[in-house]
């Protein structure tokens, strides 16, 4: 074997179909593309969701709701559920960081205290936000409230 005589192996190779080279060829006139029409055109393209002229089911589907990009998603606790975290994972302090180190939120939640339940461990809170009975109730157990 030497490079004068290298060719690929058989079936690999296809000429591509010559159109639009006269009538004598089989696809001449029409080049194998039909009749007239955008189709048959150079630069054809349709739309993602053309559906032939009918309406598109995204247009045909009805508009519904709103959503605020300025709303803020807090991870709730309540109260009542605070002392058993506190037992649990021996939270000195409940603020994001230590919440964070015992896996209880993501790094960047934002935490509210909600009123629901009684507190009555006496700790410091540092979160993001707080209802006005929620703030009552800890400054009650004697605790304090830090917003951040």
């Amino acid at each position: 074997m030497s490079i004068n005589n290298l060719k690929p192996a058989k079936g690999s190779v296809k000429t591509s179909k010559r159109v639009g080279r006269g009538e004598g060829s089989g696809s001449g006139v029409t080049a194998g593309k039909g009749n007239k029409g955008a189709q048959s055109r150079s630069g054809y393209k349709t739309k993602k969701a053309f559906e032939g002229g009918q309406m598109p089911l995204q247009r045909r589907m009805p508009k519904r709701g709103f959503k605020n990009r300025n709303r803020v998603e807090y991870k709730v606790f309540n109260l009542g559920d605070i002392d058993t975290l506190v037992e649990k994972y021996q939270i000195e302090e409940f603020s994001l960081e230590s919440l964070y180190i015992n896996g209880l939120i993501a790094r960047t939640d934002a935490v509210k205290i909600l009123a629901t339940g009684e507190l009555k461990s006496k700790i410091p809170f540092k979160v993001n936000a707080a209802s006005a009975k929620a703030k009552e109730a800890i400054e009650a157990a004697g605790g304090t409230l830090e917003l951040l």
